[in-house]
Formats: structure tokens, sequence, C-alpha cells
């Protein structure tokens, strides 16, 4: 039975549906049957978010078996475990995915982390006008190429656009700002975005301009897949008037012609001629393929009108074109359209479409119609080959008509065309039919000097007529031909007939040669070579007739037929090759045996490219073949990563209505998932889900493997719920599977959500899924959970792994944990004997690491007991273990006795004792080391003094010895390479000019010096006043594009400014930015801070902008000089914009910059934002100062404003700052002058709050 198929509207309704039933009960259950005919259940039930659960692990259960399993109700366990790991999924979240509750503080971040310059001056806005927002829109119009940002930045746009007009009901977006938004919506995917704000749009005239955003939407959703979209979008662009891009069309066209929709293809083709002209009509592939669909249907006038249209423009149709044409007409038997079209055109057509109309007119009409046909094709330019004059050669021996046959072949010989195998066989079937069968051998002769090779066809063609005409003796001869030509085997030399009767088909027991008796040979068909009269003891009618079937057969050969033999017989490869060779024939492909063809193909190992070849030319096959082929080839495609093909097939096939079997669902579910494209698997999810899709057990593990990605974990656990239901045999296969995945992939925390939700169920899990989880704690490094996990296994009898062991031991002993190490080195031990050196290893080498060397001795004499012997790696161990604690003498002793029994360092230890002997001054046994190290030719020998070189340059006054360890390689011959360099260069630093021979010298090989190398030299020639040689050596890293640390450029600019150089510094800081050799995490808080003492404040500004952009750790330090620089500057406005961005940045400001900001504000007359300012700071928790209280005060009893003065006194009074007593006594006198006598009484009053708030006694 067939499903009806979903639309695209359905498809999201559903999905809406899905994510709306979050609280609704679990969905009933579906009885489906699977394709083993099993009855089944299958369940997919929706999800309930809640806070997470506890995620101890708290697994210690007693069942001791999974008896019963159908009593197990596994219903509703996806929303189970969502529900309880609500937290979890939310972390796992695309940090890209935008947030439904941002304000717009949190969009304006986003933004200034891109372009903090454009987003500046609105910090401080609480409301936005339409202008504003066109102005931010402006601001980040560009592109910077990168998607990753491009998507980010705009959908932080697009949430700065929502909130603008959300302000008020009244707002109105200015129609560039919606000209702007839906472009960058559109450049970035946000597809249904765009499509929203495009919807609100109500006025026509408004779209004037859109053109090029509706193209682009529509392109964008064809991109997706989404037909459905992009043909909504393409009516109501058509509706207002507006012309898609030519791009658009081809885009289009092209989706349109693949998934086979002709009436919409063919309308899209016309508009587009007449948008487009003469420009489309020159697009030669759309023209073929939308000629080809029409065709297809039949609509050949529609294809005729196509090409009249285009050649109105000059344009000469293509081959195929024609071809098509042709093709159509020929399957409509209209073959005196075929003349006039190809006369009205002045085409020629291809030589196989030329021979399939003749082989169709040859079989409705006749050769000789068919002859007349092809003559008037060769006056129009047509050049028939070999297979044209076989068709007519077939199609006359089929009439019986063996004079014109011959008269074919000799025109066929005149013009030097070599006569096809098939050819021959129907020359000599015609004339078998004939009676002439010594004729027909001499064919055979012929053929050899042709170079035409017989092949089995040939030579059964031979065996039918030699057996009609009861030549058995020539007969023999035919089988003994065949026989040496390897395409028979006789086991006896009296089996030739019995074998020629096989090679026919025949029983060659039910027929039997006897000999006449009769002395008057009255039942006598034949004599053999001694007169002997022999005749056939069969039904001879029967005979005859079998034998002139296999003769008119051979005239004209049906390929279908051999296609179908040769996939039946498993020659898949000669069944594609015989495909090939119909169709030059004229033959067409029966939609059976292309079914059956793909089928076979799509079953086999063959290469998909040979399948491509089959689909690519024969195209109307994929129309046409059954839905068993269509699932076979989705398959197919899918699971060689031809995804988009088998999406595409897939999609047709929900379009024609066809049964989609649970494989091909499978198959296609895992590739999309492993080629990561998540909204198309999502669409195919939600319609397998809706078809009660159950997988295979080995398709679902491999599906649960595919799905342990972040976006699609609930998918994975829902498939698993799935699986437990519809397969209850088996269910910790599954749950192992998934697991084992989630632990691997660093989802070990929703993995033991999962496994407690199995137990709490009552299904016993096995040590295997123990072992899981503990392998996942202990690779994202959760000792407590490992630690809970162990006892759990110990308290179940489950023995930890040996693998997990060792990663776990080590583990527990740097937390401190040594008790449950040893109870894990115990269960090891008593597990595994032949491991104990494994774990006896891991065990010491934790203690070593966490300086316990008491516990690892006892360990040493325990094995000792066990009779196990210390070998290198433990001794190397107890020598880290020394070195942890710093302990020189132990050191040494230890190094003594591997000595004497010749046990080798490490690298690892070889590095440390060298760097501890380095650091403690002891560079003889440093050098001692390296010899031996040397001795033991463990390590390179380079490496072994690179080692050294590099830690004797991390100590000062070292030169002498590094002058002989760089003599000894020399002496060796040993070739310095860059970690060389780099210790020699670091270890000179203070001595420069052999530094920068030593990095010239470095350079000039190829090297490239380590940053370390480079900032020790750089900042020793700044410190040293030589400027000129640190630019050289800036320039020389300029040209091979080497990136300037925040410290080498700090160095520079202090050196030039030490100089009064500011313009110096400014251009080698434009010349870092403009060549891009700017490190990601460059600090320039102090480089900040000296532009800004010199006055150089847009300079400042940029580096702040850089070190935003470039992600780097902000410092309040930089915000404050430069606010303080601008109160300096009397930029107040631009110094509020710092300030408010240092706010909304969670940045604290310096007392510094409150009172710069609130002096300079009341110095200016803004006396009312200084009073905002006290306030926030207030509101902040933080104290304003009595200077900045009296600043602010001070200039409102300036202007006389003694009302706000008295309520700022109070305020200050509040906030436990007491003014000075000139400020008081400056309002009151001010206050008491402009009081007139009639309010004395009201002065009076006032005069008394305001002296008994600063302590003197008010009296009533």
């Amino acid at each position: 039975m067939r499903r009806r198929p979903i639309s695209l509207h359905s498809k999201r309704m559903l999905q809406t549906l899905f994510s709306s039933q979050l609280n609704k009960p679990p969905a009933k259950q579906v009885r489906l049957q699977s394709l083993s005919q099993v009855s089944v259940f299958c369940y997919f039930t929706t999800c309930v978010e809640s806070p997470e659960l506890s995620l101890s692990p708290s697994l210690i259960q007693t069942n001791e078996s999974n008896e019963g399993l159908p009593s197990i109700n596994f219903r509703s366990i996806a929303r189970s475990v969502i529900s309880k790991s609500t937290n979890i999924w939310d972390s796992n979240k695309n940090k890209g995915e935008p947030s439904v509750n941002l304000s717009l503080k949190d969009y304006f971040l986003r933004l200034s982390n891109i372009s903090p310059e454009s987003i500046r001056r609105f910090w401080r806005v609480s409301a936005l006008r339409p202008q504003d927002v066109l102005d931010i829109l402006l601001g980040f119009e560009s592109d910077s190429g990168i998607f990753d940002i491009e998507h980010k930045k705009i959908e932080s746009l697009w949430g700065v656009y929502k909130w603008a007009g959300e302000q008020t009901s009244d707002f109105q977006h200015l129609p560039q700002s919606c000209k702007i938004m839906a472009k960058m919506l559109v450049r970035v995917g946000l597809f249904s975005e765009a499509e929203c704000l495009l919807s609100r749009l109500d006025s026509e005239a408004i779209f004037l301009g859109y053109h090029e955003i509706f193209s682009h939407l529509i392109e964008g959703y064809l991109a997706d897949c989404d037909l459905e979209r992009a043909l909504l979008n393409y009516d109501r662009m058509r509706r207002l008037g507006l012309s898609p891009s030519f791009s658009c069309y081809r885009s289009l066209l092209d989706s349109l012609v693949q998934i086979n929709e002709t009436h919409l293809a063919y309308e899209a083709y016309v508009d587009m001629i007449k948008v487009w002209m003469e420009r489309s009509a020159g697009e030669k592939r759309i023209c073929e393929n939308v000629a080809r669909l029409l065709c297809i249907e039949g609509r050949v006038q529609e294809a005729r009108n196509l090409v009249k249209s285009i050649l109105a423009f000059g344009i000469e149709p293509t081959n195929a074109v024609l071809d098509a044409i042709v093709n159509g007409y020929c399957e409509k038997k209209d073959y005196e359209d075929i003349l006039s079209f190809l006369i009205e055109t002045r085409g020629v057509p291809d030589v196989a479409v030329g021979n399939k109309v003749i082989c169709s007119l040859s079989r409705s009409f006749g050769a000789e119609r068919a002859n007349e046909f092809m003559q008037e094709l060769e006056q129009l330019g047509f050049s028939p080959n070999e297979i044209t004059f076989g068709i007519l050669i077939g199609q006359t021996s089929f009439e019986g008509s063996v004079k014109n046959a011959f008269i074919f072949l000799s025109e066929m010989l005149s013009r030097n065309l070599k006569p096809d195998v098939n050819t021959c066989n129907a020359l000599m079937s015609a004339l078998f039919m004939e009676g002439l069968w010594k004729q027909s051998l001499d064919v055979l002769v012929e053929m050899n000097d042709w170079g035409v090779m017989p092949k089995l066809s040939t030579f059964r063609v031979l065996l039918s007529g030699l057996l009609k005409a009861r030549q058995f003796g020539q007969v023999k001869a035919i089988v003994g031909e065949m026989a040496g030509r390897g395409l028979i085997r006789l086991s006896l030399p009296e089996d030739h007939l019995s074998m020629a009767l096989t090679s026919l088909g025949i029983n060659s027991l039910a027929i039997k040669v006897r000999r006449d008796n009769d002395m008057q040979f009255s039942t006598t068909e034949f004599f053999d070579d001694l007169g002997n009269g022999l005749y056939l003891e069969t039904d001879l009618h029967e005979f005859d007739k079998i034998m002139v079937n296999v003769l008119h057969d051979a005239m004209i050969p049906d390929f279908n037929s051999l296609v179908l033999k040769n996939c039946m017989d498993g020659d898949i490869k000669v069944a594609v090759k015989m495909v090939d060779e119909m169709s030059q024939w004229g033959q067409v492909l029966s939609t059976s045996s292309a079914s059956i063809l793909i089928k076979r193909l799509s079953g086999s190992h063959i290469n998909i490219k040979m399948i491509n070849s089959v689909l690519e030319k024969l195209p109307y096959l994929i129309y046409q073949l059954d839905q068993g082929a269509l699932n076979k080839l989705v398959q197919k495609y899918s699971r060689r990563g031809c995804t988009c093909w088998a999406k595409l097939i897939f999609d047709n096939m929900i379009r024609m209505k066809l049964e989609i079997e649970n494989e091909t669902y499978s198959a296609l579910l895992i590739s999309l998932c492993k080629r990561a494209n998540l909204r198309s698997f999502q669409l195919c999810w939600e319609v397998a889900h809706n078809s009660i899709w159950l997988p295979a057990l080995k398709d679902g593990k491999d599906l649960l493997n595919c799905l342990c990605q972040p976006k699609l974990l609930k998918e994975a656990v829902e498939l698993l719920e799935a699986i437990l239901m519809g397969f209850r045999c088996k269910p910790l296969d599954a749950c192992n599977a998934l697991i084992e995945k989630l632990c691997c992939r660093g989802f070990t925390n929703i993995a033991d959500v999962l496994a407690k939700e199995l137990l709490e169920r009552g299904l016993v899990l096995d040590d295997v899924v123990y072992n899981h989880l503990l392998s996942g704690f202990c690779r994202e490094k959760r000792l407590a959970e490992a630690s809970l996990l162990v006892d759990a296994m110990v308290a179940k009898k489950f023995d930890p792994c040996l693998d997990v062991s060792l990663q776990l031991i080590p583990q527990l002993c740097k937390a401190g944990n040594l008790e449950k190490a040893v109870l894990l080195k115990d269960i090891c031990i008593k597990k595994q004997s032949s491991a104990q050196l494994s774990v006896y290893h891991a065990l010491i080498n934790g203690l070593c690491k966490v300086g316990r060397l008491v516990e690892a001795f006892h360990l040493l004499e325990e094995m000792s007991l066990k009779r196990q012997l210390l070998d290198k790696e433990v001794y190397n161990m107890l020598l880290q273990g020394y070195y942890q604690v710093n302990d020189l003498k132990k050191v040494g002793e230890l190094l003594g006795v591997m000595i004497r029994k010749k046990v080798g360092m490490s690298t690892s230890t070889y590095c440390n004792l060298v760097q501890l002997a380095c650091a403690a001054g002891k560079f003889s046994s440093a050098l001692s080391l390296k010899e031996l190290m040397l001795k033991e030719n463990s390590l390179s020998q380079i490496a072994t003094y690179n080692i050294l070189l590099f830690h004797l340059s991390l100590v000062q006054n070292t030169t002498r010895v590094v002058d002989t360890i760089v003599d000894g390689i020399q002496s060796k011959g040993l070739q310095f390479d860059a970690v060389t360099y780099n210790s020699i260069v670091k270890g000179a630093s203070y001595d420069v000019p052999r530094s920068l021979r030593y990095l010239e010298t470095m350079i000039t090989q190829g090297f490239r010096p380590s940053n370390r190398a480079l900032r020790n030299v750089t900042c020793i020639l700044c410190c040293l006043g030589e400027l000129g040689k640190a630019l050289q050596l800036s320039q020389e890293m300029e040209l091979r594009g080497w990136i300037h640390g925040s410290v080498i450029q700090l160095n520079i600019v202090e050196a030039f400014l030490r100089t009064g150089n500011l313009r110096g510094a400014v251009k080698f800081l434009d010349r870092m930015a403009l060549k891009g050799l700017i490190p990601k995490s460059i600090n320039y808080d102090y480089i900040i801070k000296r532009l800004c003492q010199h006055g150089e404040l847009e300079k400042a500004s940029d580096l702040l902008n850089i070190m935003i952009k470039n992600g780097s750790i902000l410092d309040s330090t930089s915000f404050d000089y430069l606010v303080l620089s601008c109160c300096v500057n009397h930029k107040l406005d631009t110094a509020l914009d710092y300030h408010s961005e240092m706010l909304c940045r969670n940045l604290i400001p310096s007392s510094k910059t409150w009172n710069a900001l609130v002096s300079s504000f009341s110095e200016a007359g803004r006396v009312v934002e200084a009073e905002r300012l006290l306030h926030v700071m207030v509101q902040r928790g933080e104290t304003p100062s009595r200077e900045m209280y009296s600043a602010v005060i001070n200039k409102y009893r300036s202007e006389n404003n003694l009302g706000k003065a008295s309520q700022l006194l109070k305020a200050m009074q509040q906030c436990g700052q007491e003014p000075d007593f000139e400020t008081h006594w400056s309002l009151i006198s001010n206050f008491s002058s402009s009081v007139n006598k009639d309010d004395s009484t009201k002065s009076g009053g006032f005069l008394s709050k305001l002296l008994s708030g600063i302590g003197f006694p008010r009296k009533d």
C-alpha cells in the first residue's frame, strides 16, 4: 500500500506540533509490519524539559538478570532522560544559535565585539530612532568574508531590528533599513527571517529595487532543497512586478528539472526568455533540459515552440535539443513532423536518434519505407553508420527478403562500413530460412575477412539453422569450433549433438537420432557419411518451430530480453554494455528491465559511476523505475556518500506517493547525519517518524553512532526508545552502543542519566555499560563520579576493565584518593595476573608524580616479594618523583644505581633532571647528564644538546657553558636546528652582537625564530636605545609576515616615545594593523596609556578597538585613560560613550574616572548629566567623593538653582559625606539673599532644616 506523501508545509506543521506537545501524554503505540513480516511496536514520544536531576551515579542495583524483558516498560524513556538532563542539552547547544530573550545590551555587546566603533555611540540610548537603526546597519553592511562572524553579526542585527520595531506600535523602519536588513539576512542563509521581514512590508512601492534580495532568497531556498518556499517567493516576486536574476532563473529551472516538474519548468523558462531574452536563449543546457522534459511527457510541440523562440535570436539549437524533439516525435510516430522540424531548423539528429527513428519506422511500415526516410535524412546531412544498415538488414531479413538484405549489405560495404555481429546473424538467419545453409556458412567465412568476431549468438544461429536443415555433420563441426573458442566444454567426443541441443536450450534427452532400417528409407530425414538413413525421434513440428524461433530472434535482436537474462545470470557489467548497445540500435530499455537492472546494480558491489553512467545516458529512466528500484537506488547512493542524489530521489518518491522502505530511511538518515546536513536530516527524520519507521538493529546502531553529536542527542535518545520497543529481545545491544558512543564523544553526563533511567525501568546493565561510563568519566577528568562508579561496580562484583583502570589509578593518586587507587590495583591484579607489571607501573607513576615516595617504595618491596623485576620505566618514575620533591641527593644516588645496572634514562627524565641541575647552578651535573644521555643513544644527539641549551638559556650568566656546548656540537659535525638557534639566542640575549649574529644566521638558513627569542632580542635592543636595530629586526619580521606580539610592539612604541617621536610610534602601529601582524591575544593597555598621555586619543581608541575585535581580555585601565583623556580634551560625549561601554561590559571605572567625568560635566555647565553620574555611582554601590558632590552643588548654586542644590546636599549627607563649611555657608548666603521678607517664615524653615542637617540643633 502506498503512503500519501507529506508536503513541506505539512512537515513544518508537524514539526511545530511535535515541539508544542511537550507536556502532553506520550504518543499511543502504533502497530506496524516490519520487513521480516514480524509484528513489532514502535513508539515515538515527545520531549519534556525540566531541571536536571542530581548527577551522582546511584547505579548500585542488584537485579540479577533481564528475565521477563517484555514486562519492562521502555515507553517514554526518551522524555524522561531529556527532562532529567535539561541543562545538559542546553550546554550542548551551538554557540551561534540565537537566543530568544536577549536584551538590547546583549545585542550591542555581540556587535561591539565585531565593530566596537560602530556601536560605541549607542551605548547610552534607551530607545532607538529609525535613523539610529539605519546608522547601525550601515556600520555593519560590509561583508568580512568569514561566514561564522557574518552569521553572528547578522543574527544580532536582526535582534536589534526587531527590538526597535517592537518599541512602540507606531515605529516605522526606514525603507533603506528594510532593504539592508533583508539583504544581509539572505546573505547568511537566514531565509525564514528574511521572508518574515519581507512579509511585513505592505506597500508594493517599497519593493522597488528588491529584485536582488528576492532572487538571492529563492536561490537560498533552492540550495536548502526547499523548493516549495522558493516557488512561493518566485510567485510573489512576479506578482510584485519584479524580475528574478538570471542565476535565480537558472537555479530554479535546474531544481524543477531535477524533480521532473515539466509544467513549472516550461512556464519558468518562457518567463525567463521574456525577461532575459538573448542571454536566456543562449543558455543551452537549460533549453536542453526543458525540451527533454516536455518531450518525455509528449509535449513535443511546446518543445518545438521553444526552439522557434531561440531561433528568433539567431541562436542555433544544440544537438541535444534536436535529438530530444526528434525522439519525442518518434515516440508519437510523427515521422513527417520529424522531417519538417529538421528542415525548419536545418539540424541533423545524432546517429543513435536517427537509428531509433529508422528502427521505429521499419517496424511500423517496413524496411522499404525506412530506407526512403533514411535517404531523406541523408539529404539533410545525416550520416548512417553500420548499425543503421544493420537495422535495415535485420528488418528485411525478418520480412523474408534476402535479396534486399544483401543489397543493403552491398551498400554498407561500398561505404567502407563493417557489418556488426548482429547484422551477420540476421543475414545467416535469413539464408537458413530460405534453406541456403551453405551460403550461411559462407557468411561465417566472410565474417573472418571483415574482422568480425563471432559470438555465442552467432553459433546459436548456425546450430539452429543446421539442425533445421538436418546437417548433423556440420553441427558437429560447429560444436567443435565452439569448444575450440572456449565457448563450451565437451566431456566426451560423442556429446556434440547433445551439446548443440543444450546450447539452444533444448533437453537433449527428449530427442533421439534413430537409424532407418527400412530398405525404402520411408522415415529417413538425412544420411550420414556412411549412407545410413537417419531420422529424429521427437515432435518434429515442435522441434522445427524452436529452430525457426531462434532464427527469427536473431534477425532483430531483443536487447531487453538480453539485459534481463544477463541480470538474472549475474552478469551486471555485460547487461550495462548491452544497454549502451541497444541505444545505438534504436531500441529503448523497458521500465521492467530498467527496474531490474537498477536493483541489481544497487545491490551489487559495482562502482557508483556505472549506475550514474546508465542514468545519464537514459535520463528518462529515473522517472519510470518502480518503487523497489528507487528504494535500492536511494540506499546505494546513501551508502556511497552521494547524499544529494539520494535526497533528490527520496523527495521524488514522496511526491510520487511511493512506499519507502525502512532500510531506505535508515540509509539516508545515516548519510545525512554523516554529512552534517542537519536541516535535511530533520525533515527526513520527521517524515520517517510519521511513517512509523523502525530501523533494523544493525542500522539502528549505526545511526545511533552518527547521532552522538551536540545537535542530535535528543534524536539519539528517541531512536534508542524506538529500538528498545521494537527489539525487546536484545535491549542491551542498542543501549551499549549508544552509551559507548556518548562516553567516547564527551557526553558521559547524558550516558549516566540514561543508564540510571534504564536501571529504574528494571533493565539489568552488564559490566560493559559500567566500564563505558567509567572510561567516559576518566576521559573527562571527572574523578568524583568515577570514584563513586567504582564503588558501584565493586558492590555489583563488576571488575573495571584494565585499560580504564590504568588511566584512573594515576588520576586517583593525584586527587589524593590512594585507598581507591590501591583497591583498583588489587582488583586488576586479581583479574589479570599477567598485567601485574602494568598495574604496578600505573600506581607507582601516580605516587611519584604527587611526591608520595614512601608509598612508592613499599610497592617496590611488594614487587620484589612477587619477583617482579624493576625495569627502566620504574627507575625513571622514581627519578621523576625525586625531581618533584627537588631532592638532588636522592636523584644522584638513584642515578648511580641506574648507571651500575645499565638502566637508561627516559627523555622526560633527562629533561627534568637537566632543568633541576641548571636551576640549582650545577652546570657540571647538567653536562654529565648530557654525556650519559649521549652514551645511551636513546635520543638524537642534537636533541640531547638542545634540551640542555634550552634550560641553560633560562639561567643568567651561562655564556661560557653555552660556548662549551656549542663547540661540542660543532666538533661533532652536527647541524644546528631551529631549537638550537633559539636556545642560543635566548641565552645570549644580553650579549647583543652575539644574539643578532645568531639570529641573522638562523633567518638566513630559513629557520623561523621563536616568539620568545624575537621578544627577548627586541626588548634588549630597545632598552639599550638601539631603536634602529630593533626596527630593522621588525622589518625582517614584516617581510616574512611574522606576528609582532604585545611585548615587541610595546617596547618599540615606548622606544619611539622616549625619543619624542610620537608620529613614528603611530606609523609603526598603523603598519602592524595594515599588514595583519597583530596576534589574537594582543594587550595594548600600556600603549593606550602612553598614547593618552601624549594626547594621541584617536590612535589609542583604534588600539582599544583592535583589542575588542581580537577577543582580548579587557581591563578597565584602558577605558579609564581614554575617559580621562577625553575629559582633558573637552570631548565629553565621547568620554561618556566610553564610560557607558565600561559599565555595559561590567568593568569598574576608577574613582579618578568618576571624578573627572563629574567635574568636567559640571564645569561645562552640563550639571544635570553630572548629577546623573552621581546617582549611577550610588546605584552601583559606590560612594561619590565630597569633591564630586561639591562640584555639582556649587554649579547648581552658581545657576541659582537652590532647590536642586539642597536636594543634592541631602543626598550627599545620606551617603555619609559631609560638605565643607564654605559650601554650606555659600549655599545659606545665596538662599538668604534671594528670599523676600514676606517669606521669612518659610525661609526660616529651610534654614532650620539645613542647619540641623549639619549638626546645629533645630528650635521649634
